[in-house]
Order: structure tokens, then C-alpha cells, then sequence
């Protein structure tokens, strides 16, 4: 039988039980290391030196002290804190620590202080950073060093130090060097290192590692054509919409202000995914990014959705997720287009009002090319609840009023040239395709004011080309 026991100076009741520590060397080989002071315990001839916490960390301690039994080199017990009982079950010795206190709590172990987890894994544990590390001379700004190798979006980055990508890959389980696809244009691989690199970067916490990353899969199926994104002419670039508890957990803004600045999550997240899309795939503009004019939105596009309202069904359900869900729906999106209506009382009257502000998307007499997203306010939407309308009711009623017959839409009539083709005069044209067209619920209170997104041209082959919803793995 071998003990060992941690402990530091700095830890009263590491002090408490140097008496019992004295009682179990005279008994049994015993190995003592200390944390912060090898001095310690003075009264034993100090204690092995463990300083740089190795051995503190290869044995898993989070709490000092910590006495442990091993039998031919396997540990068979342990115990933390000062506990007479179970420093005697540990042990086998009776009798320790005679007119000390039964029970004591210990504290926390030097290996758990703040940073020091991800450190010591660096260090002495199974992470090892395969990503090529930049030197960057001691008078060099690692920030102004990004700029000048093309890391940015035009703003400032966080120096992804190896420090803060460990601490970023404490957000997942996934391993290091697990490969999430290959990113266009170029189709480079993406490990979740490499995420965790750019999430970094972007500004993330590690906590919305998981939603980066889901946020990457679900730009890399098929039916999203992420490739085709980048390279379009048109405004669009990915938006994120989250669904579920994580959304809150997170701290992701779906009230007041959710479409623009000042939520850390919001901005973040939404800014990982387009530095992935450059710094791995390529998607530089200029070069493969061919926009004409681009949006703001592609510097970072995301928010969550409102669920507040127990009553509401949500986009992640209404898409076939169970309720609960922690999601990601990626939209082809283009700059944010205000509508108000501060007139309608009656869900039909808004329903019909917010029709003629979607029928705008792309052009008043194009349908079918583009689709959108309807983010709908409190305050619009209490119209609906109020009148008992739920999802379905208002889709429905928007389905009807976003179609007009053909003939008020051929080309040439009001004398502009766009329309559909006069052979389609006496047709009913849908504006939007049913798979390209979502609702969703954000907003503070205050205004009747509802959001328009509208979307990429390349959705008018919904066939090939649509939103796409992707469970977050946590």
C-alpha cells in the first residue's frame, strides 16, 4: 500500500491536518506533495515540490488536501477535505488526528484557479494545437499583424493565443481534430480547432462554441448551396436564427433591438461563421465574394427567436423539430427593410398590410425569386394573439394575401419592363415559395413596426436551393 496526499500552505485546513500527515508517514510510505511551498509541512521536512502542479494535475485534484491509497500502483480510495472517518477508511490507520475537529471542508485545489485548467492541459494533458502558431515580435500589435495577413472582416480581432482557443474548446466535447467538413469555396477542411480559432477571434465566449459550429453544418448541406452564396452578384449572405433553451442560456437578444448592435452573442456568433467562411474557405470579398453591393448583415447576422409566448409556435418546431429543441435555421439573407402599420386593428387588416410590404422583396412584380423572413413585433403580434391567431392562421392568411393575378404583374404594364410573361396574365402567382418564406418572432415593445429580410434570387429553385434547420449538439 502507498498513500499520497496534496496539500498547500495556503489552505487551513491543509495546516489542520499536518499532525495526522506526520501520524501517516510513521506508518506507511507516503508521498507528499505541496502546491505552493515544498517548506511545508515544516514539522515532516517540507514536502515534494509541486509547484508547477503536474502531478496535482495527473491525479485529478480539485480539492486540497487530497489523500489518496494506491495498491500496486493503482489508486483504490480517496478522500478530500479533513473527514476523520474517511481519512481512516483511506488509510487503514485508527486513531488520527486525536482531539482535532471530526470534520473539516477543504479548499480549492491551485489546479482549478481561473485559466489554470486550460493551461495545464496545454501543458502536461492530451490537447495539443495542431493549427501552425504565429510568432509575433514583442513590439509587434497582434491585432495590426491580423490585418496585414487578411484575418478580418475590417474590424479589430481577438489574438487567438493558445490560451483562449483551449479555453474556447472547453465549450464542446468534440475532439480538437475532428474534421467538420470542408468549407467553401476553396474546401479546405474545418476541425472544430480550427473553429474554435475563429470563434476566438470573432469574440465568442465558449459557451456559443456549440451554436458556431452547428451554425458551419448547417452551411454545409447541400440544400443551402453555401458555395453559390458566396459567389453571388446579389446582397445576401447567411443569417442564423436560434431556437431553444440554449438561446437563453447564452444570452442571445431576441427583445429590444435583437437585429442590431450590442448583444455579445448575437454579434459573435453570426461573426464566426463569416471569418470561417474567409480565413478557411477563402470567401475573401473582392475576390470569390462578387457582390455588387453586399449588406451590413455580412459582417454578423443572427438573433434569437422570441418563445416567451408558451402559446407561439416556434420556426424550429414549425420545422419539424421537437419542442425544446436547441437549433440553428440558416436564411440567404439581405439587409433588414422596415414596415409599419400603425392602423390595422384586425389580424386581416394586418395580414394583408404586411403583404404589401413583402411584395417589395426583389421587385413589386417579380415572385418566386427571392424568398424572406417576417420578423414579427410584440406589438404586431398581440394583434393576432389577441383575435386568437396563432403560426398557421397567419401563414395562411399571408399565403393568401401574397397572391396576385398575373395580369397585374406582366411586363411592361405601370410602363416598367420587369413582370412575368404575358402568357402568365391569367395565372395566380404566388409571391414567395412556400419553403423560402419564414415566420419568426423578435422585437421589443413601443412601436407597430414589423422587420422584412428578404433573400437571395438563387432561392427560386427551392429544389436546390433553401433554408436549412440543424440540431445543436451540446
Amino acid at each position: 500500500m502507498e498513500l499520497i496526499a496534496v496539500v498547500k500552505r495556503d489552505c487551513p485546513t491543509c495546516l489542520l491536518v499536518e499532525p495526522v500527515l506526520g501520524q501517516l508517514k510513521a506508518r506507511a510510505p507516503l508521498a507528499l506533495y505541496c502546491q505552493d511551498d515544498p517548506a511545508f509541512p515544516e514539522s515532516l521536512g517540507g514536502a515534494l515540490d509541486d509547484r508547477m502542479l503536474e502531478r496535482s494535475w495527473r491525479l485529478g485534484v480539485e480539492i486540497v488536501p487530497t489523500l489518496i491509497r494506491l495498491e500496486d500502483g493503482e489508486e483504490v480510495a480517496r478522500t478530500v477535505g479533513w473527514d476523520r472517518a474517511e481519512w481512516e477508511r483511506v488509510s487503514g490507520a485508527a486513531g488520527l488526528g486525536p482531539g482535532l475537529t471530526s470534520f473539516q471542508p477543504g479548499c480549492g485545489s491551485k489546479t482549478v484557479e481561473p485559466g489554470m485548467p486550460e493551461r495545464l492541459a496545454l501543458r502536461f494533458g492530451d490537447l495539443h494545437l495542431a493549427a501552425r502558431p504565429i510568432e509575433v515580435a514583442d513590439d509587434d500589435d497582434p491585432i495590426e499583424v491580423a490585418y496585414d495577413r487578411g484575418w478580418t472582416d475590417g474590424l479589430p480581432i481577438v489574438p487567438p493565443t493558445d490560451l483562449r482557443i483551449a479555453r474556447m474548446l472547453g465549450g464542446t466535447r468534440r475532439k480538437p481534430d475532428e474534421v467538420i467538413g470542408l468549407i467553401p469555396p476553396n474546401l479546405q477542411p474545418l476541425t472544430v480547432e480550427k473553429a474554435a480559432i475563429n470563434a476566438v477571434m470573432a469574440g465568442c465566449r465558449p459557451d456559443y462554441l456549440p451554436v458556431v459550429i452547428a451554425a458551419v453544418e448547417a452551411a454545409l448541406m447541400p440544400e443551402f448551396a453555401m458555395h453559390g452564396l458566396l459567389c453571388t452578384l446579389y446582397f445576401s449572405g447567411p443569417l442564423i436564427i436560434v431556437n431553444g433553451p440554449i438561446a437563453k442560456r447564452i444570452g442571445m437578444n431576441w427583445g429590444g433591438n435583437a437585429l442590431g448592435q450590442g448583444n455579445r452573442a448575437n454579434a459573435s456568433i453570426g461573426r464566426a461563421l463569416q471569418l470561417i467562411v474567409r480565413n478557411v474557405g477563402g470567401g475573401i470579398p473582392g475576390e470569390i465574394d462578387r457582390a455588387v453591393l453586399g449588406n451590413p448583415g455580412k459582417y454578423s447576422f443572427c438573433f434569437a427567436e422570441d418563445e416567451t409566448d408558451p402559446g407561439w409556435t416556434p420556426l424550429a418546431v414549425a420545422r419539424g423539430f421537437p419542442p425544446g429543441s436547441n437549433t440553428v435555421t440558416l436564411f440567404h439573407a439581405d439587409g433588414v427593410t422596415g414596415f409599419a402599420d400603425q392602423a390595422a386593428r384586425t389580424p386581416d387588416d394586418l395580414a394583408r398590410s404586411l403583404a404589401m410590404g413583402l411584395w417589395g422583396v426583389t421587385h413589386p412584380k417579380v415572385a418566386g425569386w427571392g424568398g424572406a423572413v417576417l420578423v414579427l413585433s410584440p406589438d404586431h403580434y398581440e394583434i393576432f394573439r389577441a383575435a386568437g391567431w396563432g403560426r398557421t392562421d397567419i401563414e395562411l392568411a399571408l399565403k393568401a394575401a401574397l397572391r396576385r393575378p398575373g395580369r397585374d404583374m406582366v411586363t411592361g404594364l405601370g410602363g416598367v419592363a420587369v413582370g412575368v410573361a404575358p402568357e402568365r396574365a391569367e395565372d395566380t402567382i404566388d409571391k414567395f415559395h412556400a419553403e423560402t418564406f419564414l415566420l419568426v418572432r423578435a422585437g421589443g415593445r413601443g412601436g407597430l413596426m414589423s422587420a422584412i429580410i428578404g433573400g437571395w434570387t438563387g432561392q427560386r429553385n427551392p429544389a436546390a436551393v433553401r433554408p436549412v434547420t440543424k440540431e445543436i449538439a451540446l
